[in-house]
């Protein structure tokens, strides 16, 4: 057995029925360099808190599951060397053996689940990969949205993937994907994929309540809801998709597999764009936490 361990403010939070939002570490360990990943961090939460909820970013830290971080925490995770990349598979044996780990999009879910907070906010889910048709690399977080119960709030898949494959994923699996006040799904750096959503929603309220339904119908799974980057932030699809273009190519000469894919794609974008697309990246998490909290202050007051 093992124990959650929460921050002081989010066990405040969940113990007096408060608005929480769950925050995945992986942006702090894998997505930028120290001190603007822990910079980042804070402005991320500090979204949440000015938003009306309280959030709570999940980490595991010397083999104890975090479910919110205080700003120490937050430090020595940023500066922390090591650090695993923890998704299903490996949060158990990161957790057995008492090291570090760096939550996905499915191993905050799984927490976030565990710990009774119901909205979570990120950047952009995983999901198919270009080429999976021979490789077969497809995230966890996939499998993930149609076994657990939380609302995800994200800019859409990563578009370094392969949008179309990832979208027949989700509904083969069941999973309701809701694109937040527009009719095309996002992709990530950009509000147009040149794919219809499968659904539209125009408020957090209708968000919550069709969260609602979904645990009363005791369907399995959560929902995504993809929220469009803010139209001053993007990066247009025709000038973003090249840099994806070229990126995919070097990856392939260099050999990356598995888990070093996305961090390698990422990387090679941010040079290609002098640094353009992880200020496009914070602004759409930014844009997904401000979303996150009004849907977890709707779900508060559906609650009996």
């Amino acid at each position: 057995m093992f124990d959650l361990t929460y921050s002081s403010e989010v066990s405040h939070a969940l113990t007096h029925g408060a608005p929480v939002v769950a925050l995945e570490s992986t942006i702090i360990t894998h997505g930028m360099p120290f001190p603007q990943n822990v910079e980042t961090a804070r402005e991320v939460e500090d979204v949440i808190r000015a938003g009306g909820a309280v959030p709570a970013t999940i980490a595991i830290m010397n083999g104890n599951l975090h479910i919110g971080l205080n700003d120490e925490q937050l430090t020595e995770l940023a500066q922390a060397e090591n650090v695993a990349k923890v998704s299903r598979a490996d949060m158990p044996v990161c957790l057995a053996t008492g090291g570090y780990g760096a939550t996905t999009v499915a191993a905050t879910m799984i927490a976030a689940n565990l710990a009774g907070i119901r909205v979570f906010a990120t950047g952009g889910i995983g999901g198919v990969h270009r080429g999976a048709e021979e490789t077969f690399d497809i995230s966890a977080d996939l499998r993930e949205f149609s076994a657990t119960p939380v609302t995800v709030v994200a800019a859409g898949a990563k578009a370094i993937l392969d949008i179309p494959k990832t979208l027949e994923v989700l509904e083969t699996r069941g999973v309701p994907v809701i694109t937040y006040g527009q009719d095309e799904f996002p992709a990530f750096w950009s509000r147009s994929s040149g794919l219809p959503s499968p659904l539209r929603l125009d408020s957090a309220e209708d968000i919550a309540r069709a969260g609602q339904m979904r645990r009363d119908l005791n369907l399995p799974g959560g929902q995504l809801v993809a929220n469009p980057i803010p139209h001053e932030a993007e990066i247009p699809s025709e000038e973003i998709q090249p840099v994806i273009e070229d990126a995919l190519v070097q990856s392939e000469v260099e050999r990356i597999t598995a888990k070093e894919v996305t961090p390698f794609l990422l990387n090679a974008m941010y040079k290609a764009t002098e640094g353009r697309s992880l200020t496009a990246n914070i602004a759409l998490v930014k844009n997904n936490a401000a979303l996150a909290a009004k849907i977890a202050i709707a779900f508060t007051k559906l609650d009996p």
